[in-house]
């Protein structure tokens, strides 16, 4: 217990087989869990609402780097550690959907999505008084990863199969995915950073590179994405898996980015 799951979020260490599993296992049951609920609160996952969430993974990415930042002291700092950070920052996103749900009722999408953009700008302002060591970092990540994304979208003119990326939420998820693995990128290979997921820290080793995370991202990505528009039938199912995918990449995405601008 402790070797495989307690340790790693004690001394923030990279992730193992064992954990990597089950924390893959819990996202697909909490999925599931958020359809029952969302059934319950009368609400479907759509576009509107995908959007409207954006806020909370800005919120939750600069949030874990408040503890990269040593800003929060033990044992308070174990809660924005990953996996923990997930469940706090879930809480949090629920909580604040479900009361403007009840106060606003049909028109809550402004007024939930200020909520998280006023966490966000709080927890901005918090990393401020550490100061941005390498800000052009931030453009460097940014070029790379609409770079990559872009030529993908001109490869998708060529290759029909890839229509499904017409979809704008499928491209959005795809760009995000481009954004961490350029951050991925630049952390590893430009100022020594090191991967925590087992498979990357694999092909990085085996590589000598992590600018494998490019084709890696786009080996799993695209297939996945294609495998959910064809199977998923339920329009809430589908987008809420979305969303994951989405946040899966874009939430370590602004993590690495502002870790790295920060020099911390």
């Amino acid at each position: 217990m402790f070797r495989y799951y307690m340790y790693p979020i004690i001394f923030d260490t990279s992730y193992n087989r064992v954990d990597t599993v089950t924390w893959a296992v819990v996202l697909g049951l909490a999925i599931l869990s958020l359809i029952k609920l969302f059934r319950h609160w009368g609400l479907s996952m759509d576009e509107r609402l995908a959007v409207s969430t954006l806020p909370y993974i800005l919120a939750g990415s600069s949030l874990r780097v408040i503890e990269d930042a040593d800003l929060v002291a033990a044992p308070w700092r174990y809660l924005l550690i990953t996996p923990l950070i997930y469940f706090l920052v879930f809480f949090i996103t629920a909580g604040c959907l479900i009361i403007s749900r009840k106060i606003w009722i049909e028109d809550f999408y402004r007024s939930y999505a200020a909520m998280g953009l006023v966490w966000t700008l709080l927890n901005l302002a918090a990393l401020s008084r550490v100061g941005f060591e390498r800000p052009m970092v931030l453009v460097a990540i940014f070029l790379l990863g609409s770079g990559f994304s872009a030529a993908i979208l001109i490869v998708r003119r060529v290759v029909l199969r890839l229509d499904f990326l017409d979809n704008r939420f499928n491209f959005m998820i795809l760009y995000a995915h481009m954004l961490d693995a350029s951050s991925t990128y630049v952390g590893v290979d430009w100022f020594s950073y090191y991967e925590k997921h087992v498979v990357p820290t694999f092909l990085i080793d085996l590589t000598g590179s992590a600018a494998i995370m490019f084709p890696l991202k786009l080996l799993i990505l695209l297939p996945v994405l294609s495998m959910i528009d064809r199977s998923i039938e339920d329009p809430s199912l589908r987008n809420l898996t979305k969303l994951a995918l989405f946040t899966l990449g874009l939430a370590p995405a602004i993590r690495n980015s502002l870790r790295l601008a920060l020099g911390v």
